[in-house]
């Protein structure tokens, strides 16, 4: 177990073994035989190795969770395998402390997902990928109106969600797997709130749509129409926008973006795919919007983040009922434990939870 970990704790901080042996003080061969099962480090060695990899000493000795399952990677090529590999680490580790914590309530915290009913058997067509995108929301109560806390609404209907520091990252546009059948979606946590949402939604129609889909269908491009019907559906734009426009004004896109978090270059989109303006004139826009440098970061402020709040609640949920002690909290919490008291007692500010 001890081997395992410490294997992918230096992986989750893009760390060689010499690299890792320099900031502890042993040798990069002291390192190979710990992650080899062959040695263990001395107490004081394992204190180091814990500041150095930034865990607390519990987290190498906590019990392995399930496998990931079904990995799929929302990537650009050329997203290097080091980072790659890292990111997996960061969100098995989260996916433990929060399968940890669940197990401590003695009846379920959060409801297992359940497919939506009445979605087509066979997708063949965007009207019916609209249709999926609208009984999804006619299922889960959303109307028409803007989503104003996506993360909320997937975890409320069972799907897990997590976020990791990838705001460097720009190569990395995202995350779905299953552990013990339950759906995960990852995202950047400082990611600009449109990204965060779309790529949410995006990777919830590869969820409702799995095995639905025509065999000459491309199944990201149809997740892309389905996000888009997700977060800005048919309706709404048709209310917004009217059924035909020669042109949009720019200051009109941004405010949709603010209303109903999906970004400009999004809503220019969906105007598109549902025949409100041209194709001709959809793409004079992206041409503007690369000249200007706004496919990279759009005009005006950016879309405020998701925040995930769900973790953080069940700590407390748990503390409130004795499921568990402070100093269990404060390691689910990846943080020390005088730091944890400060947060629980609200002199510390807002808690930086890494979940």
């Amino acid at each position: 177990m001890f081997s395992t970990r410490l294997h992918r704790a230096r992986k989750a901080a893009g760390l060689s073994l010499r690299d890792l042996g320099e900031r502890v003080g042993v040798s990069h061969a002291a390192i190979k035989k710990y992650e080899d099962g062959i040695a263990m480090p001395s107490s004081d060695i394992l204190i180091r190795l814990s500041r150095a990899l930034k865990v607390r000493t519990e987290y190498f000795f906590r019990p392995e969770a399930a496998p990931l399952e079904d990995i799929e990677y929302r990537k650009r090529g050329s997203l290097p395998k080091k980072r790659l590999d890292a990111i997996t680490h960061e969100v098995i580790d989260q996916i433990e402390r929060r399968i940890g914590l669940e197990s401590l309530f003695p009846h379920p915290p959060v409801k297992d997902f359940a497919p939506v009913k009445g979605l087509a058997a066979s997708i063949t067509g965007t009207d019916q990928i609209e249709g999926a995108a609208e009984r999804v929301r006619e299922e889960w109560e959303l109307g028409f109106d803007p989503i104003p806390d996506l993360i909320d609404v997937l975890e409320t209907n069972g799907i897990r969600v997590f976020m990791i520091e990838a705001g460097a990252d720009n190569k990395f546009d995202g995350l779905a797997a299953r552990v013990n059948a339950m759906p995960i979606v990852v995202v950047g946590r400082h990611w600009p709130g449109d990204r965060q949402r779309f790529t949410l939604a995006h990777e919830l129609g590869h969820l409702m749509l799995a095995g639905r889909l025509a065999k000459d269908l491309d199944e990201e491009r149809v997740c892309n129409r389905f996000a888009g019907a997700f977060l800005f559906p048919r309706a709404s734009v048709l209310q917004e926008l009217g059924e035909h426009r020669n042109a949009i004004e720019l200051r009109e896109l941004g405010l949709l973006k603010e209303e109903f978090g999906l970004s400009m270059a999004g809503v220019l989109y969906r105007a598109r795919d549902l025949g409100i303006i041209s194709s001709a004139y959809r793409e004079e826009q992206a041409r503007l919007f690369r000249i200007k440098g706004w496919h990279k970061k759009e005009p005006g402020h950016d879309y405020p983040t998701e925040k995930a709040h769900i973790f953080e609640k069940l700590i407390y949920h748990a503390l409130a009922e004795d499921y568990l002690g402070e100093s269990k909290a404060a390691e689910l919490m990846n943080m020390p434990l005088h730091q944890f008291r400060r947060v629980r007692s609200m002199e510390g500010g807002d808690a930086a939870v890494n979940q």
